[in-house]
């Protein structure tokens, strides 16, 4: 019974007769017309043989019947995330975590073996009766470590232009980090109903990619959980190291950290910075309440005038930021210097009183120097 049909092959459901199980067999059609298709068949049955995990289609066997090829594979019993139609659906964010949870740890199982799927999409998500997602279709998969398995002419851009990552769109070479970005574009379209970019051209498209930001899902209308939204614009990051692995994004999702709220702002992450010694408040009358945090704290005498600067960097610091100690010098500098003003002013007012009696009342000499007052008689003024 064929159970799927596409512009390379058909899906046929078929029976292991040696081991009694159910399985699925993609059938190569087609070939003749270009030569690097058996290869690129051949290569899917190595690539997809060489991993072996829960959320990925295993593949049995492979071979040539009847001048095709085919490809013996685990049959899977649901449909693609593509939908009956060729429309994914919209889901709740519940069912699109697990979506990204399995499918992240199908891609971080053949991201570990050096494998980048590169055409991930709807219709590479199968979806299990009991909710399991698994990923299908290395038909364009290439090995990291050998970039000739590529198989395609230079500068050809393969995969599905909806879910394109920006590298790949400036024909850079695909990654791991390639994969999260479709991915992302999936879930995106899963949550919206629609994927992050649309074109009517595909050069349009691809300029949309490489330098155009998603809009928010929450402003499309979707009522999705901070958490969940801000992470998921992590996967579609225009650069790909900004974006997170595979086996991270599984986590995530797996541990229900989707779910939670992050703070509003980055600012509230930070930890707290302390204020230097002029912006604090605190008022010499607290000089007995020790600071919160000593160590930024002032220095004692950091407030006096600056001819104790000097003196006041040899000084310990104290657990009461010094304040105490500059409590206790002010009343000694402030009557130092009263007692020097009076002392000035009392010497003023002595010299003027005692100037009548010692010196001439007539107009002092020109001299630049006071002179002696004269004996009495002969310098004594007339009465």
């Amino acid at each position: 019974m064929c159970i799927g049909r596409g512009g390379m092959g058909e899906v046929w459901q078929a029976t292991d007769e040696v081991l009694g199980r159910s399985v699925a067999v993609k059938l190569m059609l087609g070939h003749e017309t270009d030569p690097s298709a058996a290869d690129r068949f051949r290569l899917e049955a190595q690539t997809a043989a060489r991993l072996s995990h829960p959320h990925v289609v295993g593949v049995f066997d492979f071979g040539t019947w009847d001048g095709k090829l085919y490809l013996v594979m685990e049959l899977v019993e649901g449909s693609s995330l593509a939908g009956d139609a060729g429309t994914a659906p919209v889901l709740p964010p519940e069912r699109v975590a697990v979506v990204a949870a399995h499918a992240a740890a199908g891609l971080a199982a053949a991201h570990r073996q050096g494998v980048v799927h590169r055409d991930i999409k709807p219709g590479n998500l199968l979806l299990d009766t009991d909710g399991t997602v698994k990923l299908a279709d290395f038909g364009i998969a290439r090995f990291v470590d050998d970039p000739s398995a590529a198989l395609t002419t230079t500068g050809q851009i393969v995969g599905t232009g909806l879910y394109l990552a920006p590298e790949r769109a400036l024909g850079q070479p695909a990654s791991s980090a390639s994969d999260v970005y479709s991915l992302g574009c999936v879930l995106y379209q899963l949550l919206t109903g629609r994927p992050p970019f649309q074109g009517d051209t595909a050069t349009a498209l691809l300029y949309q990619h490489i330098d155009t930001p998603p809009a928010p899902p929450r402003q499309l209308g979707v009522g999705l959980p901070a958490a969940f939204e801000a992470y998921l614009l992590t996967l579609l990051a225009k650069q790909p190291e900004q974006r997170p692995a595979a086996q991270a994004i599984a986590e995530w999702f797996g541990s229900g950290a989707w779910r939670e709220h992050p703070l509003p702002s980055p600012v509230a992450h930070r930890a707290p910075v302390s204020r230097p010694a002029s912006h604090r408040t605190t008022s010499p009358r607290t000089a007995g309440q020790p600071l919160p945090q000593p160590r930024t704290a002032p220095t004692s005498g950091s407030r006096a005038a600056g001819r104790t600067q000097t003196a006041s960097r040899r000084q310990p610091r104290r657990s009461d930021g010094g304040l105490a100690e500059l409590s206790r010098r002010r009343p000694r500098k402030t009557a130092a210097v009263a007692g020097g003003i009076a002392f000035v002013v009392f010497l003023l007012i002595g010299m003027s009183w005692l100037a009548p009696e010692d010196s001439s009342a007539g107009t002092p000499g020109p001299g630049p120097t006071a002179t002696a007052p004269e004996p009495a008689g002969d310098g004594a003024p007339a009465s």
